[in-house]
């Protein structure tokens, strides 16, 4: 969680994605993440409608998004903005160059489920 995001009520939001399984790619998408390389209007339009922390991990061509949403969080507002900024359009269509939705409907980031939490199992760890 972000410095901007401490004292504020989180929830987590978690997408996946993949990109083209070729080394050019894998290489090109690592560089266009490096600090400095994501557009800082890109950044701030994130922060504006309510992405407090956003961490991208990758495994091979599997990508991973961790986003820790403020209660203000405004998906279809970011995803507006970008057809008024064309840093950020541009930034869209760039990384969609290299990027595949992971199932045969086509969405985009498609929100995971959770299945899974350790500390749902406290009962069971304490009988053990």
């Amino acid at each position: 969680m972000s410095d901007a995001s401490a004292g504020m009520a989180t929830r987590r939001i978690v997408r996946i994605m993949d990109l083209a399984d070729d080394p050019a790619t894998l290489a090109a998408y690592d560089q266009a993440h490096a600090p400095g390389n994501t557009p800082p209007e890109v950044i701030a339009a994130q922060l504006r409608h309510g992405i407090a922390e956003l961490q991208i991990y990758r495994a091979g061509c599997r990508l991973v998004m961790l986003m820790d949403v403020t209660p203000d969080f405004d998906p279809e507002a970011l995803d507006a903005e970008r057809h008024v900024q064309a840093a950020i359009d541009q930034w869209h269509v760039r990384m969609g160059a290299l990027q595949r939705p992971p199932f045969a409907d086509g969405e985009a980031w498609p929100e995971a489920v959770r299945v899974f939490r350790q500390s749902d199992h406290s009962k069971e760890t304490e009988q053990a």
